[in-house]
């Protein structure tokens, strides 16, 4: 049973994005005073009263416009609106009930869904500004709550209305056991249309304009490969093009969708080849750890004979020269192709992430390996390499001990990786050694 989603409507800047980050207790959509930041639908969790509730965010409608993003921001929102169980629509008690709200009021009893008017900025506590009441004038069969979403004030009242509209069969406690993917690339590589081919709606806006997602948006999605979460991160700029406050968030938002990422794909467009830039956002997934998938996009819009993979292979293994393990999908996420081998790709890499070998196993192979090649000598020092273990999982973490940590060089340890993937394989994900004195347990 999925758990109830909520969403959160309103015009633009009346403190959505605000209320939604408090609610799920932490910045996830971006939040700053300008219309339009929010642009596609954000989802987090929230849990009140032991029930755990999905949460969306939305860009604000404007009812009454010709701009081509406002206009998908609207058909984002009528989305959310389609698949909520409640919604929450947001007014602000500051500029008062306008034309706006009113048109949106229309739209949202169309809906049929319960609607919980929510009527921000009510900043003093135990004082409700005469402006407030004029929002009875909506029409709502729920009365308007009254709440501040940058203190929190009136939070705990609107979830209690929220969960009044569901019943108990509606809500699943089970912890997310899906497999996080965070979509990352270049401004404009095929992120949001990957995602909306996989999950076969228009789910995330797309455009042609460079850097319309400026949130990490978190999709949930199950299929017969099983659980999936993926999440769309604003396309990563050179920093030196970096000079909206807004990009530089995105940004920041897509670092941390990494960090909670359990598998990344980064997109390449086939259209322009592998960029510095590419290197760049291949690097944050790298220095993260992160099984990464490499998925070159717009695959059908090149020509192609009989060298042409190999020669784009060839490119990228030489770019990108520090993440070998790394396996490389072509795909067009306009065409579908080969877009649904991405799932057993994802599962493989992240099992392959999560595996864990036994120390007996670990050392046979560190003794084969030492064998068929001498550990590096200095100076009449020989290293000596006395076992291995492993001591973590995502990525796949191993401590060898040893006699001499300086003669243990990068190249040495190279080697005994490259012996631990020929054997386990480990496709898709880095690996982490770390050299230790014997007996020094820290680790």
């Amino acid at each position: 049973m999925s758990k109830p989603i909520i969403a959160i409507v309103g015009r633009p800047n009346v403190g959505k994005s605000t209320l939604f980050n408090k609610l799920i207790g932490e910045r996830r959509s971006i939040v700053e005073d300008t219309p339009g930041v929010t642009r596609d639908r954000i989802y987090g969790e929230c849990d009140w009263a032991g029930k755990k509730l999905v949460v969306i965010d939305t860009g604000g409608i404007e009812p009454k416009t010709d701009d081509i993003i406002l206009k998908q921001m609207r058909f984002q929102a009528q989305l959310a609106i389609d698949t909520a169980d409640v919604i929450v629509f947001m007014c602000d008690v500051k500029t008062g009930l306008t034309a706006d709200d009113r048109d949106i009021a229309t739209m949202l009893k169309k809906s049929g869904k319960p609607i919980i008017p929510c009527i921000n900025k009510c900043d003093s506590v135990g004082h409700v500004p005469y402006e407030f009441y004029e929002f009875y004038e909506l029409g709502f069969e729920e009365e308007p709550i009254a709440v501040s979403s940058v203190h929190g004030s009136g939070s705990g009242d609107l979830l209690d209305a929220v969960i009044a509209h569901l019943p108990e069969e509606e809500f699943d406690n089970e912890d997310d056991d899906s497999i996080k993917v965070a979509v990352i690339g270049k401004p404009n590589a095929g992120k949001s249309s990957i995602i909306n081919k996989i999950l076969g709606d228009e789910r995330l806006i797309v455009s042609n304009i460079a850097g319309t997602t400026r949130d990490a948006v978190d999709t949930p999605f199950e299929n017969e490969h099983g659980k999936f979460t993926f999440i769309d991160t604003a396309g990563i700029r050179r920093q030196s093009k970096i000079d909206d406050k807004i990009e530089k968030y995105s940004v920041l938002r897509a670092n941390m969708a990494v960090e909670r990422a359990d598998v990344c794909l980064l997109m390449i467009d086939a259209g322009t080849g592998i960029t510095d830039q590419d290197t760049k956002i291949a690097g944050i997934a790298h220095e993260a750890s992160k099984p990464t998938i490499i998925v070159v996009n717009k695959w059908d819009s090149i020509e192609k004979d009989n060298s042409t993979v190999n020669s784009f292979n060839e490119r990228i293994r030489t770019e990108l020269a520090y993440m070998p393990y790394a396996p490389i999908v072509y795909v067009s996420a306009k065409t579908g192709q080969r877009v649904e081998t991405l799932f057993e790709r994802i599962k493989y890499v992240y099992n392959q992430s999560t595996m864990r070998i036994s120390t007996g196993m670990l050392n046979e192979v560190l003794g084969e390996a030492t064998m068929r090649v001498q550990p590096p000598t200095d100076k009449g020092r020989r290293l000596k390499i006395y076992y291995m273990t492993q001591i973590s999982v995502a990525p796949p973490t191993f401590v060898i001990f040893c006699n001499n940590v300086e003669l243990f060089h990068f190249s040495y340890q190279r080697y005994i990786e490259n012996c631990l993937r020929d054997t386990f394989g480990f496709a898709g994900t880095p690996i982490k050694l770390i050299i230790r004195m014997k007996g020094d347990d820290k680790a």
